[in-house]
């Protein structure tokens, strides 16, 4: 029961620790661990005793979630939250003074999770190899807009981008960080987080409860009638998400090697470290692919 207990709290610190960069899910690293369906199955259980309860069926809602995976659920979440309080800093640091590294490897991560997912498609037909590519294509040319930072975001604004960015940190390929990027909100989050903001956090975490709710039962149902679909729109995602992690962006030099889309040569004195870099986390996310396929069991 422990060994399962800290192997659960090491997956949540991996997604945690996703979440806090721009262009990397925590759906991402669920997915190469081999828990991305039984993440979103129990989640969207949780919702669903949740909507019981607010009809008033509380017996019903009761019962319910005594029969959530708990034990899973609350070592998963504990990790997380223990990689994001820990590792904000760090990675804003990272992203100011070490930004090629960090970004190709994650690149690796996110490239390697792409070809290692092509095994859960249980079948691959020519219109799901065209859907992951089309998908592909529209995420990464949408991923070149990006919104200025908002300086002052109101209560409805910071309720809203909690619902928006952890319905993104749900998906593979889409990251919550950016779509924080995105609507202009990723620094006064992320300090906010640094500086224990409460009220703020109070007010992401609400939203993050409402879009997760909402969210997760559609998409239990669309891995439970589709699911090959569903694997292969999810690979696109990751794929067209690469742009965001492309190490040597161009045109805003404010934002080297996360929030900016613009694509530009490497040059000649950061490519060995890059390659080194997105190489070793490849091998690091065919090591937990293939560790989390062992563990699949609870």
């Amino acid at each position: 029961m422990v060994r399962r207990v800290l192997a659960n709290v090491g997956r949540g610190l991996a997604m945690g620790a996703a979440d806090v960069v721009p262009g990397v899910s925590g759906g991402t690293v669920a997915l190469l661990l081999g828990i991305y369906d039984r993440l979103v199955g129990q989640i969207a259980h949780l919702s669903a005793a949740a909507a019981a309860a607010l009809r008033g069926r509380l017996r019903s809602a009761f019962a319910m979630a005594l029969r959530a995976e708990w034990a899973f659920l609350v070592a998963l979440v504990a990790g997380i939250g223990i990689a994001i309080v820990a590792l904000v800093e760090v990675v804003r640091w990272l992203i100011d003074e070490q930004p090629v590294g960090l970004s190709a490897a994650f690149f690796g991560l996110v490239a390697m999770t792409v070809v290692t997912a092509r095994r859960e498609v249980s079948r691959w037909r020519g219109g799901l190899v065209a859907m992951a590519v089309v998908v592909a294509v529209v995420v990464f040319v949408l991923l070149g807009v990006r919104a200025g930072s908002v300086g002052d975001p109101g209560a409805v604004v910071i309720v809203g981008a909690g619902a928006l960015a952890i319905c993104a940190m749900i998906l593979p390929g889409i990251s919550g960080a950016f779509v924080l990027l995105l609507l202009g909100l990723y620094d006064p989050i992320t300090e906010a987080v640094s500086d224990r903001d409460v009220g703020t956090v109070l007010l992401f975490g609400v939203g993050a409860v409402l879009g997760l709710g909402l969210f997760s039962r559609l998409l239990q149902r669309l891995l439970e009638r589709w699911r090959d679909a569903v694997i292969a729109v999810l690979m696109g995602l990751m794929a067209g998400s690469l742009r965001v992690l492309w190490p040597w962006p161009v045109g805003d030099p404010d934002a080297e090697g996360f929030g900016n889309a613009a694509l530009g040569a490497p040059p000649a004195s950061d490519l060995a470290v890059a390659v080194v870099a997105a190489a070793v986390a490849a091998v690091v996310a065919v090591g937990l692919h293939r560790l989390g396929t062992r563990q699949a069991s609870p």
